[in-house]
């Protein structure tokens, strides 16, 4: 007699056929543990990856890389007891070209609706997955229970979902660029008397310099214009923010290079704030 299939490797085999990696979750949502011959990446391990698949081991080994759509991989016997116990299906985001922008409270639902464009959405246990399409670097806590799973991450199945999947947009490309680490700022000795006047460090050349490569980049940005502009502002303040040689003049050059590029002035406004915030200025 023929005996069931499980249910979760029953969905991961309709997930595959698809075109989705998969992966069985064990009880906590995480993947199963290494064989003891890959144990502490000893085989030389997957982790660092950018490509699904398992190791030359047939077990359920590195994580999101053992991530797979061959079917005779996911019914072998080295998986059938990864089955037996499995919770539910995983799968690598990334290797099946999609972003899961992870929502996991209602007030990282609430940000959403407002920030991010609608997209596929599928409720979790206590919030939802946005789904896009197009893959990018994955990276958690990207904002207060905001995580986002694609390449080198899995994700947890928990339906197909309903509404239009929409193209990944930059906002959330965006979210995963880590801000520059605060610039040490060079000592400056200010020479009695020169409060007001020139910046004691750097000749008005070197400013106006700097402002246009500044306005270069943003106008040349092709993807990632939130983060460009952010980086930029940061990268300029780092700079002349605390000599006092940046004017009103020169901060609206670059207000209108981010807008030139879709930028709101709200936008501009909030990427200086945090970038000023960021160098403790």
């Amino acid at each position: 007699m023929t005996q069931p299939t499980p249910y979760p490797q029953h969905t991961a085999l309709s997930l595959a056929a698809s075109g989705v990696p998969v992966l069985p979750l064990r009880r906590g949502k995480v993947p199963f543990g290494n064989c003891t011959t890959c144990a502490d990446n000893a085989c030389g391990g997957r982790p660092n990856m950018k490509t699904p698949g398992p190791c030359r081991c047939p077990g359920v080994c590195h994580a999101w890389a053992a991530a797979t759509t061959d079917p005779a991989v996911i019914v072998s016997p080295a998986w059938a007891a990864a089955w037996r116990r499995a919770v539910c299906v995983g799968y690598h985001p990334g290797g099946a070209g999609l972003t899961v922008v992870d929502l996991d409270d209602a007030d990282a639902i609430a940000w959403a609706r407002t920030a991010l464009p609608a997209t596929r959405t599928v409720p979790t246990t206590r919030g939802q997955h946005w789904i896009y399409r197009g893959a990018m670097t994955s990276r958690n806590a990207v904002r207060p229970g905001v995580d986002v799973k694609s390449t080198m991450a899995y994700a947890r199945y928990l339906g197909p979902g309903t509404g239009a999947m929409a193209d990944l947009p930059d906002a959330v490309r965006a979210l995963a660029v880590k801000a520059p680490s605060p610039a040490r700022p060079t000592p400056v000795t200010v020479p009695s008397g020169s409060e007001g006047g020139e910046c004691p460090h750097r000749t008005p050349a070197y400013l106006e310099r700097g402002l246009a490569m500044a306005v270069q980049c943003i106008t040349e940005a092709s993807s990632a214009v939130h983060a460009t502009v952010y980086r930029t502002f940061l990268a300029v303040l780092s700079r002349h923010g605390r000599c006092g040689c940046l004017t009103d003049a020169h901060v609206a050059r670059l207000f209108a290079a981010a807008q030139a590029k879709g930028e709101t002035a709200r936008h501009c406004a909030d990427a200086w704030s945090n970038a000023r915030t960021t160098l403790g200025l």
